[in-house]
């Protein structure tokens, strides 16, 4: 069995997905086992990792499966006592997957951990965040996070309170950069592929929780995320998944209550930024092809919030 086995899901990113091989290439860590997943992408990158990465594992699906599904295939191929699954446009930095092993090697109860993430610029990126709840998320509603940006209690999901400075339990790591515990993995299951893309990450961090795994952040370690690289190609649509894919979650974990507290409060949230919109466009106080763009995810999120069925 290797120590590791990276898998990436790459969807028509090949210059991200080429950086982020290469990165792991240079990074010095000893990486056993790299498995590419592609979700039938029509920009020629399979061909290229075939060709400039022949130590890669390329696994070529017919269609697009979505993140969880192409996630579980590349799992299954796995061979490596952690599992580590990284963003098509992440570029890891030097020692990152060995200081994460040798950190969870020391620390048997952590099921799941994540290392710092970056922006670009090297500025910090915010990847943890808390389990979703009706207050929190209507905390970021109504405003009350960015009334006490350092307050938790009136914080959104995400933790921007928090300076991602210290190694921390957590409820939620962000989806881009997982280290997983084959043991932990086991037990836990792989992930729930009727979550085609979003919400996977809090799915899977809650059951681990309930599973009485620990999921924890850890700054020792580093890597770069672009952010947004396959959602960029269609970003509406994929802004729409968002919201399907948090009433997924809501109707999973929260019944039928909960999914109905939620839906109206992404409801108000959408008409909210109508009107405030078209206020900007009349008086051009931004640009319009911007204000145009919002204006078209905003409606629809509503169209497809009267289609979302609430039961348990």
């Amino acid at each position: 069995m290797s120590h590791v086995s990276v898998i990436i899901v790459s969807w028509n990113t090949q210059q991200h997905l080429l950086n982020c091989l290469n990165s792991i290439r240079k990074s010095k860590d000893y990486t056993e086992e790299i498995i590419v997943v592609d979700n039938a992408s029509t920009d020629g990158s399979p061909d290229v990792v075939e060709e400039q990465f022949p130590e890669v594992t390329l696994i070529r699906n017919k269609e697009n499966l979505g993140f969880a599904k192409a996630n579980n295939i590349g799992m299954r191929a796995s061979t490596g006592r952690y599992v580590c699954l990284i963003n098509s446009d992440v570029v890891v930095l030097d020692g990152c997957i060995e200081k994460l092993i040798e950190f969870m090697d020391k620390n048997q109860t952590i099921g799941i951990a994540g290392p710092r993430i970056l922006n670009p610029d090297r500025s910090l990126q915010v990847s943890c965040r808390r389990f979703p709840s009706v207050w929190n998320n209507l905390c970021q509603v109504v405003g009350l996070n960015r009334v006490f940006p350092k307050s938790r209690f009136f914080s959104e999901p995400l933790m921007k309170y928090w300076v991602h400075d210290e190694i921390r339990k957590v409820d939620v790591l962000s989806g881009c950069f997982w280290m997983v515990r084959r043991k932990a993995l086991e037990e836990v299951g792989l992930l729930d592929e009727n979550f085609f893309i979003y919400g996977e990450d809090i799915d899977w961090c809650k059951r681990f929780y309930r599973a009485g795994w620990d999921a924890v952040f850890y700054p020792g370690a580093e890597a770069i995320h672009f952010h947004g690289a396959s959602s960029s190609n269609s970003p509406i649509k994929f802004n729409v998944e968002m919201q399907k894919a948090d009433l997924q979650y809501w109707r999973k974990h929260r019944g039928k209550a909960g999914q109905l507290a939620y839906w109206m409060i992404i409801l108000v949230r959408q008409l909210v930024r109508i009107p405030a919109l078209f206020f900007m466009y009349v008086f051009h106080l931004r640009n319009r092809q911007i204000i145009r763009f919002k204006l078209k995810r905003a409606f629809a999120c509503i169209r497809f919030l009267f289609g979302f069925r609430i039961d348990k």
